[in-house]
């Protein structure tokens, strides 16, 4: 036998998950280097990887391709077969790169690293510091292949073996929820962002986005939910926050179902977030209010979209509205003569009304008190009074009332409005 130093296999990963390249161990060149502890040689082993890594620096594949295979017909021990590994990895990976490098829009069939990568994965030859690194790249070519369990195992893998890389955290969530563990890839990605957040680093947006359309797809409502909320936390655009609402009640088959009544809550919550889109979103909101007896909050919609140029000046609806309020609103007179009868009223329906044409005029002090007689008087549901409720504090600046009256509520649809309202108290300002 003859001994070469034991030189570290180099493992560069490019962008992504694969791309990466391996530089073979050099062969020794002279005798005081074979007097060197390190790996154990057979000569057939040693005179061809000779031939096959100068070839293959050279991309002289014609060349090199024999010599790899006589080192791989040629190998006797654990260091022979650790060679003959990384020699076959480090000409396939050459192959691909040229391939890749003459016709980039080609498929690239990768499944040919499979077998040299476990080979270098398994040997007690490759050195400690290697073993991760080809665990990763190993999970990387399942995980390319859609074999996802597999990459799952190989990405752990890598990760007991001390590989760091900041991507990994990510891959084994992805293959975890391509596996079908949508909960516990979640769970971990919460994880993933809580350490990057606890560490002064912002998460991507896209990593929200991700997990949200993947629980949206395996109809996991509660966790879908919280995605939501903590995605308009970190990003709270206009965009993401119609989005989320667009998503949550207003859709066709939203996530929640609500009735038309219901959707006002939703509406006025994307009034807040100054997240109503166009003419259809201020026109439909108006519209539902309207048609429910609160014609100065519909006034109000419709002024506040011509005034935004959202809704045309020229549109007949529009119009119609603006010219229906203004009568409606002459013809219902003052709002005080409503709280005098719900004050000597029976039950809490006329002041849980009243407070609702309190909030529709921004005047949140008044509708405050209209909705807490309500609820002292009962005959009304609770539920409905102490969203209103906490809308009219919220606005009015009172987070922690709101908090209170929001936390009071247990029955869906009102519960997940109320967290969607709880969420936008915390979050920054659009």
């Amino acid at each position: 036998m003859k001994t070469v130093s034991k030189l570290a296999l180099a493992a560069v990963f490019a962008t992504g998950v694969s791309g990466m390249a391996l530089v073979a161990p050099a062969v020794a060149k002279d005798k005081k280097e074979e007097a060197k502890p390190g790996l154990k040689l057979s000569p057939e082993v040693i005179k061809a990887g000779q031939v096959a890594q100068t070839a293959i620096a050279a991309k002289d594949f014609a060349t090199a391709e024999p010599a790899v295979a006589q080192i791989e017909a040629a190998v006797k021990t654990d260091d022979d077969k650790y060679i003959a590994a990384a020699m076959r990895y480090d000409i396939e990976q050459q192959k691909l790169a040229v391939a890749q490098a003459a016709n980039p829009n080609a498929p690239v069939n990768e499944t040919v690293l499979a077998k040299p990568l476990d080979a270098l994965i398994a040997s007690p030859s490759t050195p400690a510091a290697d073993r991760g690194r080809y665990a990763y790249r190993r999970g990387a070519l399942a995980f390319n292949g859609k074999q996802y369990p597999q990459a799952l195992q190989y990405f752990n893998k890598a990760k007991e073996l001390g590989f760091n890389d900041p991507n990994l955290s990510l891959q084994i969530v992805k293959a975890k929820m391509e596996s079908g563990d949508v909960a516990g890839a979640t769970a971990d990605l919460d994880a993933t962002i809580a350490a990057q957040s606890a560490g002064g680093q912002k998460a991507d947006e896209q990593l929200y986005r991700y997990a949200i359309a993947k629980s949206y797809q395996a109809k996991l409502k509660p966790q879908t939910l919280t995605w939501l909320k903590k995605w308009v936390t970190a990003y709270p655009t206009s965009k993401n926050w119609r989005d989320t609402i667009v998503l949550v009640g207003i859709q066709n088959n939203p996530l929640v179902p609500m009735d038309e009544t219901q959707k006002i809550d939703m509406f006025r919550l994307m009034r807040a977030t100054k997240s109503l889109a166009d003419q259809t979103d201020y026109l439909q909101y108006a519209d539902s209010v309207n048609r429910r007896g609160l014609p100065s909050e519909a006034q109000a919609v419709v002024k506040e979209g011509l005034a935004t140029g959202k809704i045309p000046a020229s549109n007949a609806m529009a119009k119609s509205l603006v010219a229906d309020t203004t009568t409606a609103i002459r013809n219902d007179g003052p709002v005080a003569a409503l709280e005098k009868r719900s004050e000597a009223a029976p039950n809490g329906k006329l002041a849980a009304s009243t407070g609702d044409v309190y909030l529709g005029q921004d005047n949140y002090a008044k509708a405050v008190t209209m909705y807490r007689l309500a609820l002292s008087k009962g005959g009304v549901v609770a539920d409905d009074v102490n969203l209103h409720l906490g809308i009219a504090l919220a606005k009015s600046g009172d987070k922690a009332g709101a908090a209170a009256a929001f936390g009071a509520i247990t029955s869906s649809p009102r519960a997940e409005t109320a967290g969607l309202w709880t969420t936008w108290m915390a979050a920054p300002a659009v």
